[in-house]
């Protein structure tokens, strides 16, 4: 059985047992809950009931924490809709109520009537569009923020590593949704997998990886505080842009150049099409002449695999499974748990099949 089977299973005794005597083992109990979020308390007097959340991501962690009955609504999940329902079929996640457009705004959030919402700085909130957690405050509305997201002095996004972002997010949520040893056994199933992968067997050299997001003047990427840094080090490949101190992030094309990628991962969401950012790899002249470009090592993973959720521990295997591809590194038999292949509107993944 796998962990998402057994998720569900977790949910539907939490369902049943939800109004009888409070589980000795924290599941479902009512009382005042305090978590640490992003270096403040945020508490409840009881398990939140009603939860409004933004991203695929973010919704990937609320599923998997076992609090799919408290979502009330979502924003975002468009993109998305397709892996979250391969990652937990069992879950109607075709049954959420989806508001809005591709951002969230004010008006979606109170329409709902949520207790919380669980966004980001980037994530949901943000001061152009006039959502940001102060003004859902002024509404009575609680607001949990996405760990990846954190703050440093400066204002750059992320205060600590990747995974410490996500296991927090998920035990928090489990805690704020009284769903804890839900958030528990996802936890351990991801330590148990990134275990797996840290014991493959290495080749002569550590593979290098560039994460294109997309591309113009300017390339996209992620730095040391954002996800895919997180499926970068459990893959044992190295992120091209590890220096760079924030989450999702600009660079100028001379870093992709001087980096010299062995593998080129691209994420797969609107906005630049898998053949567009094909064509400006190949066209630009910093990158043409690249080994990976030349060669087309090129990797195309959905947006929910990239940003931080439990499907980074999935990504992590596809990158290690797409380095064993390339002949980067020897087979480890480590097969990925979601079979992403059955995602045929993903180009550019022959490799894969």
């Amino acid at each position: 059985m796998t962990i998402r089977t057994g998720v569900t299973l977790a949910l539907t005794l939490t369902v049943l047992t939800a109004c009888s005597s409070p589980s000795p083992t924290g599941e479902a109990t009512a009382g005042a809950i305090t978590v640490q979020n992003c270096g403040q308390d945020v508490g409840v007097d009881e398990p939140i009931s009603r939860l409004y959340a933004y991203d695929g991501g973010i919704i990937s962690i609320v599923l998997a924490a076992g609090a799919r009955d408290q979502l009330v609504a979502v924003t975002g999940m468009d993109q998305d809709q397709a892996v979250l329902e391969l990652a937990y079929p069992d879950l109607r996640v075709g049954d959420l109520k989806a508001v809005g457009d591709q951002h969230p705004t004010l008006e979606n959030v109170l329409a709902v009537k949520p207790e919380m919402m669980f966004a980001g700085y980037g994530y949901g909130f943000s001061e152009s569009r006039n959502l940001m957690p102060e003004d859902l405050t002024t509404h009575g509305i609680k607001t949990y923020l996405l760990s990846e997201t954190c703050k440093q002095d400066d204002g750059a996004r992320g205060t600590m590593d990747a995974w410490t972002a996500l296991t927090t997010d998920l035990r928090n949520i489990g805690d704020l949704t009284g769903h804890r040893p839900t958030a528990d056994t996802v936890v351990a199933d991801i330590d148990k997998r990134r275990a797996a992968l840290t014991a493959a067997p290495k080749g002569t050299r550590t593979p290098t990886a560039f994460l294109f997001d997309s591309g113009g003047d300017a390339i996209f990427t992620s730095g040391s505080f954002g996800g895919p840094q997180a499926i970068f080090d459990a893959a044992g490949v190295v992120n091209a842009t590890a220096d760079v101190e924030d989450t999702w992030t600009e660079v100028g094309w001379e870093r992709l150049a001087a980096s010299d990628p062995d593998v080129i991962y691209f994420v797969d969401y609107p906005g630049q099409t898998y053949q567009q950012k094909v064509d400006t790899l190949k066209a630009n002249p910093a990158s043409r002449d690249l080994t990976a470009v030349k060669e087309e090592r090129f990797v195309n993973l959905p947006y929910a695999l990239w940003v931080s959720g439990p499907l980074n521990i999935d990504a992590a295997e596809w990158v290690r499974r797409s380095v064993e591809h390339f002949g980067l590194a020897p087979s480890a038999g480590i097969a990925p748990t979601l079979d992403i292949t059955r995602l045929t509107e993903l180009p550019g993944n022959a490799w894969l099949r």
